[in-house]
């Protein structure tokens, strides 16, 4: 998972019944993030209605990615300045927590996931410039 928020949908039995995705139970990030909660919560009707599994909009199954190498070595900088933040190694896990923002720069769980390890507002001014960023690159949730 690379963004936040993510909808999984897992079948009874415990299998990925369709490709990651960007949901909403209502519209109150509509205007932050641009995306409807209807059509995701059609979907989730009509899956619990009547067992159909539409497509995720413009995915499917056989399009879902591995993370690229950085997005990985992203995630493995993150882990390490949460290690080191734990161990009451802050400088140290700064330096981390900022490599891992350079080599995934849309990953909200690595960027906005370190602001309230490193006391900062994770809606406050630092996010909000991550936003604009990731904004001007044309939104980028999932791309297939």
């Amino acid at each position: 998972m690379l963004n936040v928020p993510t909808v999984v949908w897992v079948d009874e039995k415990g299998r990925l019944a369709r490709p990651i995705d960007v949901g909403f139970a209502d519209d109150q990030f509509k205007e932050l993030t641009g995306v409807e909660s209807g059509p995701h919560l059609a979907a989730l009707r009509s899956w619990v209605k009547d067992n159909t599994v539409p497509d995720a909009p413009g995915g499917r199954m056989e399009l879902l990615r591995t993370p690229t190498f950085d997005e990985q070595l992203a995630r493995t900088e993150f882990a390490v300045g949460w290690h080191l933040h734990r161990t009451g190694q802050t400088e140290a896990a700064a330096r981390h927590f900022e490599r891992a923002g350079e080599l995934a720069p849309f990953d909200f769980c690595v960027r906005r996931g370190s602001m309230p390890i490193r006391d900062m507002d994770p809606m406050g001014p630092d996010f909000f410039e991550m936003f604009q960023q990731w904004q001007d690159a044309g939104r980028p949730y999932y791309d297939d």
